[in-house]
């Protein structure tokens, strides 16, 4: 059970993540909660991982992730959509394909990487295999599965970067906030994410250097749901 403090942050954290794409700074976080020091902070947030809500990554600046909320706090917030799952890999050998799990990964399955998408402009749709992937079972839910390679930077926010593998859940419909591939017009595919606006379909960037797209549902078709990605060093 969470006290009162830990709450609260833990909801100011979704909240700016729901709103900028990045978690807030140690300063935001301080005057948000009217604490006196930063080292409030850093226990709040210590409690929080060890409970297993967030996730502190290394090497990144505002490096925290939301694993999961209370469920009190989910539905009050009607948070939304979903938070990829890193899989972290060693950096591939030269004969280890870029996206390859490292062999202690643990149990995985195998899925078709289709190709590249585009986390930026729409590209071309993609249809054809390139290789198999392995994917850990902990990704994986009923139905079928496949992975993509992203190229560009629009998704950043979102914590998907150029040269992720992203692991993607065949699926025809979305939930506002969710991040899937969409194919527009039959021809481009992209990975964005997908909110209804006033009947019309917005596939929204998670930088903000793109602007949010806006179509007509009867021009996008949902290709499936992000699930998770995999990233090499």
């Amino acid at each position: 059970m969470l006290t009162k403090k830990q709450l609260d942050l833990l909801e100011f954290i979704d909240r700016r993540v729901q709103r900028d794409g990045v978690p807030p700074s140690f300063d935001e976080m301080k005057e948000a909660l009217d604490l006196r020091s930063k080292s409030g902070i850093h226990r709040l947030i210590t409690a929080l991982e060890e409970r297993g809500f967030i996730r502190r990554l290394p090497h990144r600046a505002r490096a925290l992730e939301i694993v999961r909320m209370p469920d009190a706090l989910a539905e009050r917030s009607g948070r939304t959509g979903f938070t990829p799952r890193v899989i972290p890999g060693d950096r591939p050998s030269a004969a280890a394909p870029r996206g390859s799990l490292p062999a202690d990964s643990g149990g995985s399955r195998e899925v078709p990487l289709m190709g590249r998408i585009a986390a930026g402009v729409p590209i071309a749709a993609i249809s054809e295999v390139a290789r198999q992937v392995a994917v850990p079972q902990v990704m994986l839910s009923p139905g079928g599965h496949y992975a993509l390679e992203v190229r560009g930077d629009s998704m950043r926010d979102a914590g998907i970067n150029d040269g992720d593998v992203v692991v993607i859940r065949e699926a025809t419909t979305a939930d506002t906030g969710d991040i899937v591939v969409a194919l527009v017009d039959g021809q481009e595919a992209t990975l964005k994410r997908f909110r209804r606006q006033n009947g019309m379909i917005a596939l929204e960037a998670a930088n903000p250097a793109y602007e949010t797209r806006v179509y007509p549902d009867d021009r996008v078709k949902v290709q499936g749901r992000l699930v998770g990605l995999i990233r090499t060093y």
